[in-house]
């Protein structure tokens, strides 16, 4: 038996409660991980809500990154053994002291870095990569406005950007997340509350605009976001926390030639996931090992505090990542 948080039915963060359940079992091309840490991501919110159905087959239990120990296994055909530290992106049940990863999923801890400093890692920088660099395409010469700047996934996307050499912006809510932006590499943090995000991107882009915007608003941020963009420009959503529908001027599509894509992680094969997992091993991890970019903690609670995790999540206070120790 090991313990874990369930959510015991939708509702406000005191549903998820501390449980007893069997130690998952593995199955083809499965590890199972001794759970040190897991993070805290706004999918598992919107699934306590009810707002996100949990895919078939996965775990009902909350948690979709986590870092800890290969304690079992099928481990053929990969680098692992048993003993290895990992952090690995997974389907559902990071909340709990075991948890079952594809082993194409799982990623070595990055040298020099904590259990719960890697456990921080696998969402926001697989989702960051798959959209900003390969669906959007973020090239060399080209800028890049991180809607949400000091989210768990903002951070990620400024440093990782801003290391590779290109120009960032970020919108936050306050002035203080906003110099938060700007010591993680952005250029210009704009307070969203204050400031016009397409009036300050112009203006220190002579008038072009970025070439990606990274979006997790949506909603009436759209048009504004299409005024925002070069020619030629992507907007990559990532989430809808502003609405599902908006109106738009679809003629500068068609102008300008600009490109509105969107994806969700959670869905998308071991396989699409293994690719990805390739590029951020080869791309990304030596940025953490150098020192480059780093882990950006916001605040870690024991397991059975999660519902006090979550509410500070939803209150949006944070600058980074919010996490659980095993």
């Amino acid at each position: 038996m090991m313990r874990a948080i369930e959510i015991t039915q939708y509702g406000k963060p005191e549903v998820l409660q501390i449980c007893e359940r069997l130690v998952p079992q593995t199955g083809a091309g499965e590890v199972l991980i001794r759970v040190h840490a897991a993070g805290i991501n706004r999918p598992d919110v919107l699934q306590r809500m009810g707002h996100y159905s949990v895919p078939a087959g996965a775990s009902d239990l909350p948690g979709l990154e986590v870092a800890g120990e290969i304690v079992g296994g099928d481990l053929l055909g990969s680098d692992f053994k048993i003993g290895d530290m990992v952090c690995a992106l997974v389907q559902g049940g990071g909340y709990a002291e075991y948890c079952v990863a594809p082993i194409q999923q799982c990623l070595p801890v990055p040298l020099g870095l904590s259990p719960i400093e890697a456990a921080s890692l696998p969402e926001t920088c697989f989702t960051v990569w798959s959209n900003v660099f390969d669906r959007a395409k973020l090239s060399q010469g080209e800028t890049l406005l991180v809607q949400g700047g000091t989210s768990g996934i903002g951070v990620v996307a400024i440093q990782i950007a801003a290391a590779l050499g290109h120009r960032v912006f970020a919108t936050a809510g306050s002035d203080e997340k906003c110099r938060a932006t700007e010591l993680l590499g952005a250029e210009r943090g704009i307070n969203y509350r204050t400031e016009d995000f397409v009036e300050i991107v112009k203006s220190r882009t002579g008038d072009k605009g970025v070439d990606v915007i990274l979006d997790m608003v949506a909603g009436d941020y759209l048009p504004r976001e299409l005024n925002c963009l070069a020619d030629d420009g992507r907007l990559a959503i990532i989430a809808l926390l502003g609405g599902v529908r908006a109106d738009l001027d679809l003629s500068q599509v068609l102008r300008r030639r600009l490109t509105i894509t969107g994806a969700t992680l959670r869905p998308r094969s071991i396989a699409f996931k293994a690719a990805v997992a390739k590029q951020l091993q080869a791309r990304v991890w030596p940025l953490f090992e150098s020192k480059q970019i780093k882990p950006v903690i916001y605040r870690v609670f024991p397991l059975e505090q999660a519902a006090q995790a979550h509410a500070l999540m939803e209150s949006s206070q944070h600058v980074g990542k919010i996490m659980l120790q095993v």
